[in-house]
């Protein structure tokens, strides 16, 4: 048995590993050498990701067990996992704004919220519906790192390079820190940062609502700590005090939760204790044990009524129905275009947001839905092919998706996905409206049979000469819609030649077969 001082010391070692390793992950997800299954592993570990993923999905993912280790560990150790692993919660740890916290905390009925987020969450899974899996603590981190945190880190650097290379004895070493570890950490950043705002936004408010209340974000709003503290009422090590107890209270001032009721006999709910240890180092006397226990754990007051649940469902019907109402003409948009493989209906209703894809996209093409999806598919994928294309030779995507909403492709597969198809704007095409030679969409097409071919045309001008223009045009049943064309378009602004996407273009998978081989 560890001294009590020295559990604490032990939690905080382990949270500061599971961070590094969470870290590691991160920056390791768009490098081919890394397997997508175990960069996105800390998300599978998450049983709210899968749960809500099987209940809408209806189907089991290869992998999903994983969180079974999570469910597992919380019979055991209840809460363990807020305390001593989620990389969110050691964050909220490290910024816990102690000596400029408010002295009033919110009352205990507030711990209701996250029981109602997660019912929410699980009635809308069950009508197909995963929206507000954009609360899980998970989801949300790597969104924010994605989307914010790590292309402002790259821009930093970049502006940090370009003062100090004009330093004659600094250029060297700042080359081969481009050369050798610049690709490591930053493979790419897209140009647009699409929602950075916002994920920057919604970070900093759960950080700061530490003011409020410490780990406020854990006491009253994580869902997935909803769950966690359902399956810790029945969890076999469970916090005790002793009948040492001299009422004291000092660990109830040291509770990041605020679960020690004094008027308990300083008892902790297992359902909102994080196994933290600190009360244990905290205690004079050694009053704080953690015995072995089995059975349910008491209902408190804050635990969720037929009332709440009733409620919560009625909230996820109308909901569910809202968001499909509002949603239903977005998603029929022509420039909606989603990763290979997918459907739109498929997706929507296994898509976790967690922003996976987006971070392993080597061209910078995918990137969060804000309001072209609709509110229904708010920060689930899509390609926009003037920011980055659908490389031919990529299958990232659906490597690291840890729910399978984008599907594993082969190689071979992934190039006979039709995700839309280009058509040229002759009014804004240089060979066709100022009949100028320009072959780069040609060129660039990757299909061994190209998609685009070139027409050679004479053309009479004016001054009486004829002129012969190479125009390019579109061979709609080769096209696969990868978007490099859009990309590569030399015509400043909108591109002159885009990507649609019209019917489920899929089904015409089978004859783009012998084209991509």
């Amino acid at each position: 048995m560890l001294p009590k001082r020295a559990w604490t010391t032990t939690r905080k070692i382990v949270q500061t590993l599971s961070l590094l390793v969470f870290l590691v992950l991160f920056i390791a997800a768009p490098h081919s050498d890394w397997s997508g299954s175990l960069t996105n592993s800390f998300l599978r570990l998450d049983p709210l990701i899968g749960f809500a993923n099987l209940l809408a999905s209806r189907a089991l993912v290869a992998g999903a067990a994983l969180a079974l280790v999570t469910l597992v560990l919380t019979l055991i150790f209840g809460k363990a996992w807020c305390g001593w692993i989620c990389p969110l919660g050691t964050l909220l740890d490290l910024f816990s704004f102690e000596r400029w916290r408010s002295v009033r905390v919110p009352p205990e009925g507030w711990r209701k919220v996250k029981y109602g987020i997660l019912l929410v969450i699980i009635f809308a899974a069950l009508l197909g519906n995963l929206t507000l899996l954009i609360f899980d603590p998970l989801t949300i981190l790597v969104r924010t790192f994605t989307e914010s945190f790590w292309p402002m880190l790259d821009r930093l650097v970049i502006f940090a390079e370009t003062s100090l290379y004009r330093y004659p004895g600094l250029r060297e070493g700042i080359s081969s820190f481009d050369r050798l570890i610049r690709p490591s950490l930053f493979p790419l950043t897209p140009e647009d940062l699409r929602g950075a705002g916002i994920f920057v936004v919604v970070f900093f408010i759960i950080v700061l609502l530490n003011l409020v209340a410490r780990r406020f974000w854990c006491r009253y709003l994580c869902p997935l700590g909803g769950l966690l503290g359902w399956i810790s009422k029945l969890a076999i090590i469970r916090r005790r005090v002793g009948t040492e107890c001299t009422g004291c209270a000092l660990c109830v001032r040291d509770c990041p939760t605020g679960t020690i009721n004094p008027e308990l006999g300083y008892a902790s709910d297992p359902a909102e204790c994080t196994m933290c240890m600190d009360c244990l180092e905290s205690c004079p006397v050694g009053a704080t044990h953690f015995p072995v226990h089995l059975g349910l754990a008491d209902f408190q007051s804050y635990d969720p009524d037929r009332r709440q649940v009733l409620l919560s469902v009625g909230a996820a019907i109308a909901g569910v129905g809202l968001l499909r109402m509002g949603s239903s003409t977005d998603r029929s948009a022509s420039y909606l275009i989603r990763p290979p493989g997918t459907e739109e209906v498929d997706l929507m209703s296994a898509c976790v947001r967690c922003g996976q894809c987006i971070r392993v996209c080597p061209t910078g093409g995918l990137h969060p839905a804000m309001t072209r999806a609709g509110i229904e598919g708010l920060w689930t994928p899509i390609l926009i092919p003037r920011l980055g294309y659908c490389d031919y030779s990529c299958n990232a995507c659906g490597e690291s998706c840890p729910v399978n909403a984008i599907p594993t492709l082969s190689l071979e597969q992934k190039r006979v996905q039709v995700i839309g198809q280009a058509v040229i704007d002759q009014d804004r095409c240089i060979p066709w409206a100022e009949e100028q030679d320009c072959i780069v969409c040609e060129e660039m097409c990757p299909l061994p049979e190209k998609a685009i071919v070139l027409e050679v045309v004479e053309v009479n001008q004016v001054n009486g000469h004829t002129l012969t223009v190479q125009r390019p045009k579109v061979l709609v049943d080769r096209c696969i819609g990868c978007g490099i064309c859009e990309y590569k378009c030399p015509v400043e602004g909108e591109a002159a030649i885009r990507v649609h996407v019209t019917g489920d273009l899929n089904h015409e998978v089978q004859f783009k077969a012998k084209s991509a081989v």
